[in-house]
Order: C-alpha cells, then structure tokens, then sequence
C-alpha cells in the first residue's frame, strides 16, 4: 500500500541478518488509510524486533489505539546493530513498520521502558528518527516523546529524553490525552502549552514542569512543580476491573520465531506474595484477575486469528489465581480438540502445580524450576520469600515421583543481611534434592536418566519502591566473591556431578543499580555512554563496562553514591514524588522487619496496610476480585 515510502531497498534487506524485522505487513498488523486519521502514534520497544514482538504491553495499546477510528497506531523497534550501521552511513531516517514512514513525522513516540539496560537503545531510537535527545531541544515539528512500563517509576535518569512519562496501566488516560492533543491542535496551542495541559491529566509527569535541588552531600533537598497547576504527586493509574477493559484478540504474528511464540493470555495483575526485593509485586498492587469466561472467550479468538499451537497462562503467580482449576479444565478439553498445548510460568512447585503440570505438558520436554532466591531459611525469611525448605523438598520429591529430572534452581546474590553460610545453603539445598531422587528412584527404575540439577545465580539489585530500596548493593569483587563461595559449596557436595552452576555477569548488575536508583544526574552518563558508541547494553556482546566507568568518570557521577551506600530512613528518593499505593511508611517497616528476619503474610493470609487499599480494586479489604 505504501511501497513508495519504503526506505530500505532489496538490496539492504538482503545484506542484514534478519530482514523479516523491517518489513512489516505481518499477519493482523492493522494498516489504516493516513488520509482518515487524526493521529499517528509510534509504538516502540528499545530492543531487537523478536523481543519487542512478544511483550504483552504493547499489543493490548496496540488494540486500544487502533480501536480509535481516528488513531493509526503503529510500531517501531531498535534496528540490530548491522542496519543500524548502514541506516547511520546512509542517512536512512528509522521508520515505522506499518507505514515506511519516518517516525520523526509522527505525532506521538511512545516508548516503553522494561528494563535499565535499554536506556541508550532509547538514544538510539531518538537519533536514528532524527529527533533530539533532549525534550527541551525539541520543536512543534516533533513528536511528543512519551514513556512508560515498570522503568517510568523511577524516570529521573532519563527525564530529559521525555516529554511526558505514563504513571501505571496504559488502559485509563490515553483516550483523555488523544482528544487534549487534537483539540490543542485545532485551536493552535504550542508544544509546551499542550505539554502543560498534559501535566493536569491524572498519572502524566511532565519532567518540564519540576524542579529538583541537591544538598552538599549530593542526596536531593527538595522536588517539586515549577508552574502553577501543576501536581506535586502523580499517583499510578490502574484498571480495576481487567474484564472490561482492552486486550488483543488479534495480536500481531510476526514472520520469524519470537521469544514467546505463542498466545499470552493475562489471567491476573498484581501479586500477593510481598517479596522484599521484587519491584513487580509492589508496582502492580493490588491483585486483580480476569474471569474464566472472559479468558475462555478471549483465548478462542486468539487461537482463531494466529493459528499459534501454544497458550501461556500469563501473571507473576499463577498459582494464586483463585479459579486456576475451572480455566484449566475447561481450556484443556477445548485445546486438545485444537492439538494446542498450555504453559503455566511462574508456578509455585506443589503438589497442585505439578499436577496441573502432567495435565498440560509433555513432561520428556520440560524441567521443573524452582526459585528459592535464597540458600538458607533464615535469608529466605529476610526476603520475604514465603517458602520453607519442607516447602521445596516436598515439590522435589512430588516431580521426582511424577517423572521429573531435570530441575532449574534460581537464586540471588548479595542480598540485604546475607552471609556466606546463606549462601553455602545454595549447594546444601540442590544436594538435599539430588539424594531424593536417589533415594526415591530405584537404579533400574531410571529410565530418564539421572537427576540434573541447574543451580543459577543473578545479583541483587536494589530497585525503587520495595523494601530494600534504603540497602546498598555489593561491589562488582565482593559479588564474584560470593559466586565463588556458591561454587565451593556446590562443589563440596556428594552429588556434585548432578549440579550445574550458572551466575550472571556482575559488571552489568552495578550499573543497572545506577539506573535503577539514579536521579537526573545519571541522564548525563546514559547520553555519554550512546555518544561512544554504546547501544544493546543489555546484550552481553555488546556491553561495555570500561565505557560506562569512563562516562561516569567524565560526567563526575560516583557508582560508590548510587550504588553502594544505604540510604538513611528520611532521604528523599528521586521517585518519591510517585504515588504507587504501597507507602513509603509500610516499605520502611518492612526494610526494619527484614533485618530482624521477620515474616509478613501473604496478603490473602492477612492485610499488611500496604496503602494499595486505596485503588479500591482486587482483594484488599472492603472490595473483591471481580
């Protein structure tokens, strides 16, 4: 339709890895005549295509925007590095996939934030589109640069690349911004008076319209609105009830294999487990889930409009979806009808799970994954975790009984108040494992081998708005200390030859705690970092440490200040001006309860007064799940 726009000829497609990625036009991509739309929103996710393609957020705005008769909502990911080699020597504007057409023409680029290590893939983005970094450099002949996802709760580092930052669940405001921008458009209102208007709308920060001083000590001594009218919080936007609002019954299906190459169907937000160190289960309080007739309703649909032979049960507990066992029998008999198989991630291992499990998956193909996070059950109680030994044993012996083998053990260093016995506990654990399957399998019973146990270790990272957020992190040597101590005592076990041990890279861990917990200052850094030549930091080939320790090093920024210090009870956060539900207040006391070792209960079990009670939605008290 549009194939005098197209910018890369057959030649460039043919000299990159994956052409498939640039093309567009895929199954379900919803193309709009330009001449009967108002406005023409970008969508973008800041890494390679296969990982943008398969995130959720995405396809359900993707829906609701193009739902719209007046919006064309389009997408747009960063290029891999070898078009983006070529698109820099010879000035070819990155474009969006649905139209070929530059995204600089756009009216918004909205961009979403999952993850820290994306940050210079965002510059990429900007500069590839030929719009500038900073929202202060920018004209009425831009976009409107908006952001959003887990990352926006803390937008400080990357203020000065936004326009406007999306506070929560994207399903609330978005129509009310569409009518603001077309009717400031009709009646001829500047970049920085719609911008202005903008910052009124409930859950839209307008980095702009706030000011931030330091103390002599670098911490911040006061944020706040620098123009009238303007909120000095912005509380988060959810959706109360998720069966009435958007989700996509004919999501995207791309050309090539993506990460999750299947139908994801969101059964529940939120979660009611309270770790200390997991920013999802604050962020996305409180719990709410979606009724079994409309999954049912909306999975068939998807099924019909993708031909996917794969449903992934989609949530951060699925196990504590309430009406787990109704959805699964009655999707079961509807998809072996189909010949469609079901995964169910984030499953807690217990008995019920892994029957749940032998129902719906070919157990010869899959492994059982455990998350402890810690080695020991005193640190297990420090974190929050809600998981006793009894607990994982237990679910050990249950899978081995059931089949099972092979077994992923997921744990993390560095912890608040870890010590080398909770981490000697790691390799005491998978051995207590192993001599269950030794003891439980006779040897000629073991027809599918022996045990193997993966044990993998990832490095805490203090995020904002959970209960370690005050807690510093460990150095980049006292990290690689403790994996060492981990694989001494994995190696000192007597099932040793039946564990295998994987640890993340400690480099990228400390400089994604600088992003994480960094204020306006860091922008700096980031900016630095794109300008020698730093994208896809989040991907191991790629990344750099020298290249951020130099950028640091020139924009005079200390990872030892925003890594590696514990906060004080009373510092002002550069996120504290967002209001999540969850307290400030309630996160103290759980910091203070972590250090003792105490537990708090699950929010089924008990209400902790969280503050989340005051979205009366999902399970807190004086509403109910719908």
């Amino acid at each position: 339709m549009y194939s005098e726009d197209l910018f890369l000829s057959d030649d460039i497609l043919m000299s990159v890895e994956k052409p498939e990625r640039y093309i567009g036009h895929e199954v379900n991509a919803c193309i709009k005549d330009p001449e009967n739309i108002r406005v023409r929103f970008v969508m973008c996710f800041p890494d390679v295509y296969e990982i943008g393609m398969s995130h959720l957020g995405i396809q359900i705005l993707y829906d609701m925007f193009n739902s719209f008769p007046d919006v064309w909502c389009e997408r747009v990911y960063s290029p891999w590095v070898d078009l983006d080699k070529i698109m820099r020597e010879k000035h070819i504007p990155l474009f969006s996939l649905e139209s070929q057409r530059p995204v600089k023409d756009a009216d918004f680029l909205g961009i979403t934030i999952q993850y820290e290590m994306c940050y210079t893939n965002i510059l990429q983005i900007l500069d590839l589109s030929g719009i500038p970094l900073e929202s202060s450099e920018r004209t009425d002949d831009d976009p409107i640069v908006i952001g959003g996802g887990p990352c926006a709760y803390n937008p400080e580092p990357i203020a000065e690349f936004f326009d406007i930052f999306y506070i929560g669940e994207g399903e609330t405001r978005y129509r009310e911004l569409l009518d603001l921008y077309e009717k400031c458009k009709d009646e001829g209102y500047s970049r920085k008076d719609f911008l202005y208007k903008a910052a009124q709308i409930p859950g839209l920060y307008v980095p702009l319209f706030y000011d931030v001083t330091y103390n002599e000590d670098g911490t911040i001594s006061s944020f706040a609105p620098n123009k009238e009218g303007i909120p000095s919080k912005i509380k988060k936007e959810i959706v109360s009830d998720l069966d009435s609002t958007y989700y996509p019954k004919k999501p995207v299906v791309p050309y090539i294999r993506c990460v999750q190459d299947r139908v994801v169907l969101e059964i529940m937000r939120g979660c009611i487990r309270g770790c200390r160190f997991c920013q999802a289960g604050e962020l996305y309080r409180p719990v709410r889930q979606r009724s079994v007739g409309k999954l049912l309703e909306t999975v068939y649909q998807m099924l019909d409009a993708t031909g996917y032979e794969e449903v992934s049960l989609s949530s951060l507990s699925s196990s504590d979806y309430t009406d787990l066992p109704e959805l699964l029998d009655k999707l079961i008999v509807e998809c072996e009808k189909r010949k469609v198989n079901i995964t169910l991630p984030s499953l807690r291992i217990d008995a019920f799970s892994l029957d749940v499990m032998n129902k719906v998956e070919d157990i010869k193909k899959t492994s059982v994954t455990f998350a402890p996070e810690a080695g020991s059950q005193r640190l297990r109680n420090v974190i929050n975790k809600g998981l006793s030994e009894e607990d994982i044993l237990s679910g050990a012996a249950e899978a081995i009984k059931g089949g099972w083998t092979k077994f992923k053990f997921y744990f993390m260093l560095g912890h608040p108040f870890e010590t080398d016995e909770d981490i000697a506990g790691i390799g005491d654990l998978a051995n207590k494992v192993a001599a269950e399957f030794f003891e439980l399998v006779p040897r000629d019973k073991r027809t599918n081998g022996p045990i193997s146990i993966t044990v993998s270790t990832s490095f805490f990272v203090p995020k904002p708005f959970t209960a370690f957020q005050w807690a510093p992190q460990c150095t980049k040597d006292e990290f690689i200390r403790k994996a060492y101590v981990c694989r001494q005592g994995i190696s000192e076990q007597l099932n040793q030859k039946r564990i295998h041990y994987n640890w993340h890279d400690a480099d990228t861990s400390v400089i994604e705690s600088l992003l994480a917990r960094g204020d306006r200052k860091v922008g700096a850094v980031i900016r630095k970092v794109y300008e020698l030549g730093g994208i896809y930091d989040a991907w191991s080939d790629y990344y750099s440490h020298d290249r951020w320790l130099q950028a640091m090093e020139e924009c005079g920024v200390s990872l030892d200040f925003y890594a590696f210090r514990e906060r004080s009870d009373d510092e002002i956060f550069p996120w504290d001006f967002i209001d999540i539900g969850v307290s400030k207040n309630f996160l103290l006391k759980e910091y203070k309860k972590a250090a003792r070792g105490e537990v708090t209960l699950n929010c089924r079990d008990k209400c902790s007064g969280c503050g989340a009670a005051s979205f009366g939605a999902g399970i807190c008290p004086g509403t109910r799940i719908k």
